[in-house]
């Protein structure tokens, strides 16, 4: 991941729903959710949601999947993956055992989906 792609999903995640849509995909699961029932969970109106999946998608952090009429959105964990590692790049100064903490704390999700 580039800079500018790190922007990207940082400015993706800062703003309020949006944070709130993705954590409630990484929760979710490979498995996702529908838009109709993530726009019900999270009491926001399907327009709305719509915009904010669109900024979390081209930010890399989600996917969607058509599921027949309907469309599955899931946490795209490549991309969040990619995003940890751009944050993380610098931070041990060549002491890769600093940022064991930060490894061992990442989602089961995220660990389930790497295999």
């Amino acid at each position: 991941m580039d800079k500018k792609a790190a922007i990207a999903a940082l400015s993706a995640l800062g703003q309020d729903t949006r944070l709130d849509v993705f954590r409630h995909l990484v929760t979710a699961g490979p498995e996702g959710i529908g838009a109709g029932d993530l726009a019900q969970v999270l009491n926001v109106r399907a327009n709305t949601l719509s915009t904010h999946l669109s900024a979390l998608a081209r930010a890399g952090l989600i996917a969607a999947e058509r599921d027949g009429r309907a469309i599955r959105y899931s946490a795209h964990y490549d991309g969040i993956r990619a995003l940890f590692d751009f944050l993380l790049h610098d931070c041990c100064k060549g002491r890769p055992e600093l940022c064991g903490p930060f490894a061992s704390s990442r989602s089961p999700d995220i660990t389930k989906a790497e295999q």
